[in-house]
Parts: structure tokens; sequence; C-alpha cells
């Protein structure tokens, strides 16, 4: 059995300006990056600003789980699908961030015969945009530090700095540091730390810009801290925005590439959904729209979390208007939710799968609450019976959803063409009475925000706030900025804020620790539970088993 990365490396990939072409795009719109990359600048964006807009399909799914649901597995084979079925489609990932690739999670781009390539260089350093955000990132903390040794003219209070340095890589050591040791000529001492290049709120920004001019003003909105007043402290104020936004000029252009089966994709992006929004840029799916009649893209984790920034946090800032959600679950998952070990989720087991399947049902009314279609797909596993293929699917049609197997991994576009014919038949179906609307409303307070998604989509009982989080809320509502979305931190494996508990928890509360405004990015963080902002390596991570051989070979990427 081929592995991801074999698979990849013996496909046939076409050139880049072939598959520009296909969707209309001319080789001088084009940035190329090799042969088989490409970025898209702003020239593109102005042919095609009058096309009409394609439908969009959100792929979500349940909670994560060891046993894998392959959420990107089933977007790529999805958008392969389509072409199979005779439809113009594209598809908008995230890319992938080193952390995962090296830690324990793995890449973004895909499995067995459902992938998007060049397989290596999307899971590596790609174009270079993740480098870009970091070099933005921490030249802002460097102006920082430096301004305070300079002088100080903003009085900025060192032990009140918010805005921390990054790196995209897991390294919990350097969650909380000490900077500036070693002497007067080396900076004021304080305490300071790292997030991971995908949580920081230039990642966020980078997605939710509209272009450069709104990128920069977003960099001038970011709160670094608060002065020895008490007064709010904003990054315009320091005078770097224009630099950032300089280091930020290519990183702002999607990125083109393809599938196995030469279907168009553009990934651009990649905020973790579980500590940031998890949607990949609204300009590459701006984009896809006015190049394709389907645009298909996918919300990081569960629905909980990435979905539901999806829907009340980028839909909202772009204008977007999803025309059907396809939410992804295996039979592994439901009775691993239904209390199987994962070393046994392989096994038939009817009763776990009775048990587990709460779970799967949670997730499919809390989509239906935004009031878009729902199909399920059944990412099909080796090991799945027809008996538990056949219960999960007749369990959905009880519900009113139509449920369907896709086997995209084992046989790409055509293992998932059936899937793809559901959800074209659903948008045709629910094309004029289809009723979008947001989970909250922005005028609500931050509490108010904060305790429907705990009640609506977690099912929590309520929501304990620590002091720390309450005097965060006083000082965002002193400021003026409460009006703004929230953006949950939050564990991706459990509805709740304890990764232990399975399937759908009951008679739990939700706790808030902390609560940060992102003023750039326009929206408010808020840590639940015992979230980090900096993963860690597991015992054994990812990297031990990767390696390059002299002719340029790679193995062991997945």
């Amino acid at each position: 059995m081929l592995s991801d990365v074999e698979i990849a490396q013996n496909c046939k990939m076409l050139p880049i300006k072939d598959i520009a072409a296909a969707i209309g795009i001319e080789e001088d719109y084009l940035d190329l990056y090799g042969k088989y990359k490409a970025k898209l600048g702003e020239d593109l964006f102005k042919k095609v600003k009058n096309n009409k807009d394609g439908k969009l399909i959100l792929v979500t799914a349940v909670n994560p789980t060891p046993a894998g649901e392959g959420k990107t597995t089933v977007t790529v084979g999805l958008g392969q699908a389509m072409s199979v079925i005779g439809k113009n489609a594209i598809i908008a990932l995230r890319e992938p961030s080193l952390g995962p690739v090296f830690g324990i999670k793995g890449g973004a781009a895909g499995g067995g015969y459902s992938q998007v390539v060049p397989m290596e260089d999307i899971n590596l350093h790609f174009t270079g945009d993740m480098h870009a955000i970091t070099s933005a990132n921490n030249l802002l903390c460097a102006i920082i530090d430096n301004h305070i040794q300079q002088g100080n003219v903003l009085q900025i209070d060192p032990r009140r700095i918010l805005f921390k340095r990054c790196m995209d890589m897991n390294d919990r050591t350097l969650r909380n540091i000490v900077v500036g040791l070693g002497g007067k000529a080396n900076g004021v001492p304080r305490e300071d730390g790292f997030n991971i290049t995908v949580a920081s709120e230039i990642m966020a920004i980078l997605c939710l810009s509209k272009d450069l001019s709104d990128m920069k003003r977003r960099f001038e909105n970011i709160l670094i801290g608060y002065n020895y007043s008490g007064e709010p402290v904003y990054a315009k104020e320091l005078g770097c925005a224009g630099a950032m936004t300089l280091l930020m000029k290519d990183a702002i252009n999607p990125n083109l590439v393809q599938t196995l089966e030469n279907t168009p994709a553009i990934i651009h992006g990649g905020p973790f959904a579980n500590i940031a929004h998890g949607c990949n840029s609204v300009r590459a799916t701006r984009l896809a729209l006015k190049l394709a009649d389907y645009t298909i893209t996918e919300a990081g984790f569960g629905s909980d979390l990435g979905a539901e920034k999806f829907l009340d946090i980028k839909c909202r800032a772009a204008g977007l208007t999803p025309s059907c959600i396809v939410l992804v679950s295996t039979c592994r998952a439901i009775k691993y939710n239904g209390g199987v070990p994962k070393a046994e989720t392989s096994k038939e087991n009817l009763g776990a799968l009775k048990k587990g399947i709460v779970n799967l049902r949670t997730h499919i009314e809390n989509m239906q609450k935004y009031g878009v279609p729902v199909v399920v797909a059944l990412n099909k596993f080796y090991s799945d019976t027809e008996q538990e293929l056949e219960f999960v699917i007749n369990y959905c049609k009880d519900m009113g959803v139509t449920a369907c197997i896709s086997d995209g991994f084992a046989n790409g576009g055509k293992g998932a063409a059936e899937l793809a014919k559901t959800v074209c038949d659903t948008i045709d179906k629910n094309e004029n009475s289809s009723e979008f609307r947001y989970m909250y409303n922005l005028d609500s307070s931050i509490k108010d925000k904060i305790e429907t998604i705990a009640r609506e989509i977690y099912r929590a009982d309520g929501v304990i706030y620590t002091a720390n989080a309450e005097k965060a809320i006083a000082e965002i509502e002193k400021m003026g900025k409460d009006k703004l979305p929230v953006c949950i931190a939050k564990t991706q494996y459990s509805l709740s804020d304890d990764p232990t508990k399975l399937g759908k928890p009951e008679g739990f509360k939700i706790t808030v620790r902390d609560v940060r405004l992102y003023s750039g990015a326009g929206f408010i963080t808020v840590m639940t539970g015992d979230i980090l902002t900096m993963p860690g390596l597991p015992k054994a991570p990812s990297a031990l088993k990767i390696d390059i051989h002299e002719d340029g070979t790679i193995e062991g990427l997945f």
C-alpha cells in the first residue's frame, strides 16, 4: 500500500499555467513559483470583480478523534468529484503549519487519492507565506522593545505588553520567556512568550483582509498593550505598520496549485481553529467564487470550532453566504465517541455506534441552526462493515439529512461522485429556501455572545468567568470594542472544554480564563479550559520519521 507522499510523487501534475487556463486565468496574471505553484495578484481580482459568484460549500466535521476523520481528504475528493460529474469547481484550503507537520497531527494536503500537490512543498515552506507572517509579527515585537529601550515616549508598561513573538513550530519551552537580559545594552528585561505563527493576530489579519490597504489599516489597529496610565497602545503609534505591510506584499496573494486529478486548488492562510478562527483567507474564497460555479472550502477541526467561526466571523466579515454544509464523520469516530478505544475502532461494534452517534447528531443539529442545508459525508475506511454504514445512513435519514459514503481516499473523484451529486442536488433544491443566519447579534454583550455559543453549540449549562477574564472584559467594554464577534479558543476533542468528555457531554459549564482583544483582526478571543497558543511536540514527533535522500526523494512525510 502506497503512502500519501508516494502517491503524490507518482502523480502526473500539469504545469500550473495549464491549470490556470482551465479556469480562465491567463499566464500574465500568474506570479510563478516554479512549474507547479503560482500566486494570484491584485490584477486578477480587478479583472474578475464583476463575475457572478458561484456556490459556496463548507466542509466541516465532528470532533476529531485519534482514529482520524479525513476532512481535508473529503474536501479534495469532493472537488475532484465535481469534475467527474461535469461541474466547474475550485477547492479553497488552508496552508499547513510546520508545527503539526513535524509534530503529531500531520499535514493538511488530504490523503490517499484525494490530495493537493505538490504535496511536499505545500506541507513545508510552500511559497513562504508563513515566514512572511512570522517576520511581520516579530518586526512589531522588535519595534516595541526598541521603543522602550530608546526612551519609551509612549510610556508603554513592560508588564502589560500583550503582543507576543511567534514561530511556526511547536516549542513548549518558548511559551514563557524573559527577554532583555545581559545588561543595559541588550534592552529592558521583561516577561514575554511565543505563539505558534498560525495562532498569531498577523495570521488572522492576513485571512480577513480584503486587500493591502485593509491589511495595513488592521495592522495599525493591533492592540499591543497598555501604558503606565492604563490606556491602550496601538501599533499605529509605533509607526511600523507600513513596514509590516511591505513584508506581507506577496503573502497577501493566494496560491494556486492542483489536486492529483488536476482540479484547481487555491491554498492561502492557515489559522488553527481551536485557538484562532480556523479558515483560509477571505481573498482566496472570494477569488474562487468568481472563477468557478462551485467553491469547496473547509474550516478547521469540528463544527463547534471551525464551522462556527467560519459562519459567525468570516462570513460576517466578508459578506459570504454558504449554500451547503458538508459534515464529515466516520464509523470509527462514532465508535470512539461511544467509548471504544482507538485500537478497537476497526472492529464492528453496533452498540458503540448507537451510543456514539449522539456526537454526530449534535453537530448536525448545530449546523442546521444556521439555516443552511446539511449533507453528511461518511468517509469510508477499509474496516467499515455494511451494517455499520447502513446504520449511520439510516440514522441521518431519520433526522431528515442525507448521508453519502465518500470513498475519495481509495478512489479519488470517482469515489466521491455520489457525494458531489447529492451536494449539487441539495443546493438546487434549497436555492430559494435557504435562510442563512448568524448565531448571535454583534450588538449583544461579550458575555451574551459567549454564552449563546456555549449554550447553543457546546450545549453547556453555563459559563464560569475567572477574575482575570472579568477584568479583561471590563477593559474591552471600556474601550468600546465589545461589539465585535467572539473567537472562542477551546479543545477540539470535545464539545466541552474538557478533552476527555466525548460524545455529547451533559451537566457541564465552560470556564473562561482569559479574554483578549484582537482589534486588528476584528474579533475578541476567548480562552477556555487549558487551551494553549504554543503547542508542544509529542514524545515521538513525526520529524523523527521524515528524511530526504541524496536524489532529493522525501520519505516519511505521511
